[in-house]
This record gives C-alpha cells, structure tokens and sequence, in this order.
C-alpha cells in the first residue's frame, strides 16, 4: 500500500513538472516575440516625418541659415510630440523610454530656438541627435538606413554626432571646412521580424 502510494506521488509529481516545463518556455517565447513585433504603419509613417523634419533642421545648419534653424526646429519638435508612440507593439518600459526620448528632444529644441548664437544651437542640435539616435535604436525603426556619423573635429576637437542618409555626408557643425570631416559610426537598419 505504502509503495503504492508513493508510486502515485512520484508519477504526480513527475507529471506536474512535465506541464510546468511545457509552458515556461511559451510563455517567455511570447515575452521575446512580443517586444520584437514589427513596428505599424501608423507609427513608421510619423516617425518618418519626426526624420525629414531632423534632415531639414540639419540641411538648415549646413546653409546656416538662423531663420530656417528656427522653423525646422518648431517643425521637428511638432513630429516629435506627434509620435504615435501608442502605435508601438511593445512592452510597456520600452514605450515609456522612447517616450522619455521624444519629450527630451522636443525639451532641448525649445532650448536651441532660444540659443542666441549658432554655436549654441550646434551644442543643442548635438543633443537632440544624440537623444534621437537612442530613440532610433530604441523602437527599433527600420525603414530607412541611417548612418551615425561622427566628426572629431566639431566643437575645437571635442567632437559631435549626426545622423545622416547614405548618400548625405554634409557635416552640420563645420560646414564651410576644406576638409571634409565624417566617419560613419554606426549603420542603422534593423531587419523587422515578419
């Protein structure tokens, strides 16, 4: 009766750990596929325009052109706010850390329109590249390839971020230099899970 009994408990036991192993596994695979959802439509298209308003503010400080600093600025802070960050299939703190993001990027265009001087707003523009970059690689956006560029010559050697096109190697902090001042850093294109 006693060996009985205990045959009973190990087979219990047995066969509760066996169920407890099949789902461990589907429930992580569900957590990992979750965060790597692609991106939807609704998204991609605001975060497109979030980057052609970033070309058209780093093209105005290739002209240095302090009108056009100022306008691109206001039309970069509006894709900015605008983001569809609602639109990201993702678990919760990477949507609030692209949240955190997108505001510390409209925050310091607020503070480069207010700059007095364009080495001044070339600091901020840094900035806002550089929360943008973290952006980027953050929701994983993947319709475009971009390139982290680099120039150690920016700000009397300390150096400075863009992002840029592959085609597009125009530096925004040092524009009338005879010497061409680029290095590509990082390519950017993550390949979206279909």
């Amino acid at each position: 009766m006693k060996s009985s009994i205990r045959l009973f408990l190990v087979v219990f036991m047995l066969s509760c750990n066996h169920q407890n192993d099949k789902k461990a596994p589907e429930t992580s695979s569900k957590s990992i596929a979750l965060s790597k959802l692609p991106n939807s439509p609704a998204f991609n298209k605001s975060f497109l325009v979030l980057m052609n308003a970033y070309f058209e503010l780093k093209e105005n400080f290739i002209a240095e052109q302090d009108s056009g600093i100022a306008k691109s600025s206001r039309a970069l802070m509006l894709a900015s706010d605008s983001l569809k960050l609602n639109e990201l299939e993702a678990d919760s703190n990477l949507v609030l850390t692209a949240r955190t993001y997108s505001e510390g990027i409209s925050s310091e265009l607020i503070g480069l329109i207010g700059e007095p001087n364009l080495l001044a707003k070339r600091r901020s523009f840094q900035m806002v590249s550089d929360q943008l970059y973290d952006l980027i690689r953050t929701v994983q956006f993947d319709q475009l390839t971009l390139y982290h560029a680099y120039c150690g010559n920016a700000f009397d050697d300390q150096g400075a971020y863009w992002i840029c096109q592959p085609q597009d190697q125009k530096n925004p902090y040092i524009p009338k230099s005879s010497t061409i001042c680029y290095e590509v850093k990082d390519t950017i294109h993550i390949s979206s899970i279909q």
